[in-house]
């Protein structure tokens, strides 16, 4: 988030650096980077390096989840041999999560030297065909890890949208992108949107009765993608791991050559299925849209968070919309 939280200090963090990993912070600094979480950056007194994740627990997100991604993400780089992979730092007594108060928990990174793309950034072919390699990797080990969070294909938010929905008729009086928000809905017409959804369940439907599913990351968006000062490619941001159809993560590598997909199927020996790619491309923005959505609903201001929301909410809702036109896969 670009935003720090008003209710966590820096030395809230600090101590749970101190407490749990046994780490002296010499120097702590909040990173406004990504939105969802809230980031640090620490340096102990020893000189060690770390990437700081302050996650905020909610009813879709909750603390068990979250411990059971972690674990599997630090068994695939200790017990799988997934060296891309950016593992969380176990505390001092084996946990990969650390439990802050009721609304936050804590995971540590080790700081790489390197770059991550931004979200939006449009990565070359020969990116996208590493990547599919890397990916291709990641699904193989999926034997290998003895337990792992289990992708739900439902999006958390519809009941979001639906109340929304429902209430297009009166004005909305959250916050200044509350009134805009209704207005774009009500553009497209309640009628419009719940044939979107029609259209996802029917997708999920075709797409869960033939799948095998898979350990995905879930997010190998350019903005998790890290390439390090020695050339090679890492993935990070690990809480959306589960397992799924791989569909869920080769969507973010569709280019248009097809050529990250044929390597993707050297490794695998699986080709993407079509119908299971426009899915998690549409469930991406309905995600997206429904989370949002929430924010203008709730009481909000103006800032940086916000601004970058809206973006958010209008391409989401666009693109969502377009994809559950007649014809349109």
């Amino acid at each position: 988030m670009q935003e720090r939280p008003s209710d966590l200090t820096d030395e809230q963090v600090a101590d749970a650096l101190r407490l749990d990993w046994g780490l002296e912070p010499a120097a702590l600094a909040y990173a406004p980077v990504g939105f969802g979480d809230h980031h640090w950056t620490a340096t102990d007194d020893a000189g060690g390096r770390w990437f700081v994740t302050v996650a905020e627990l909610s009813e879709v997100r909750d603390l068990r989840r979250l411990r059971l991604a972690m674990d599997t993400a630090a068994a695939l780089a200790e017990d799988a041999g997934l060296d891309f992979v950016v593992a969380p730092v176990r505390t001092d007594r084996g946990e990969t999560v650390r439990r802050l108060d009721d609304l936050y928990a804590v995971v540590v990174y080790p700081q790489v030297d390197g770059a991550a793309g931004d979200f939006g950034d449009e990565p070359t072919q020969e990116r996208r065909t590493a990547l599919a390699r890397l990916l291709g990797e990641l699904h193989r080990a999926t034997p290998k890890v003895p337990a792992a969070p289990v992708h739900d294909p439902a999006v958390a938010g519809v009941p979001v949208l639906h109340e929304a929905l429902d209430d297009l008729a009166r004005p909305w009086s959250g916050g200044p992108y509350a009134e805009p928000a209704r207005a774009a809905l009500a553009e497209h017409g309640q009628a419009k949107l719940l044939a979107v959804l029609a259209h996802y369940d029917e997708l999920s439907a075709r797409v869960q009765a033939a799948a095998e599913p898979v350990l995905t990351h879930g997010e190998p968006h350019p903005g998790n993608v890290l390439a390090t000062t020695e050339g090679r490619l890492r993935l990070i941001d690990w809480d959306t791991l589960g397992l799924a159809p791989p569909e869920r993560d080769l969507w973010f590598l569709e280019g248009g050559s097809g050529a990250e997909f044929a390597a993707y199927a050297e490794v695998t020996g699986h080709s993407p299925d079509p119908a299971a790619l426009a899915l998690y491309r549409l469930r991406w923005d309905l995600d997206d849209l429904t989370i949002y959505l929430r924010t203008f609903r709730e009481p909000h201001g103006q800032g940086p968070d916000t601004e970058l929301a809206w973006s958010g909410f209008t391409g989401s809702l666009e693109r969502a919309v377009t994809a559950a036109r007649p014809g349109v896969q």
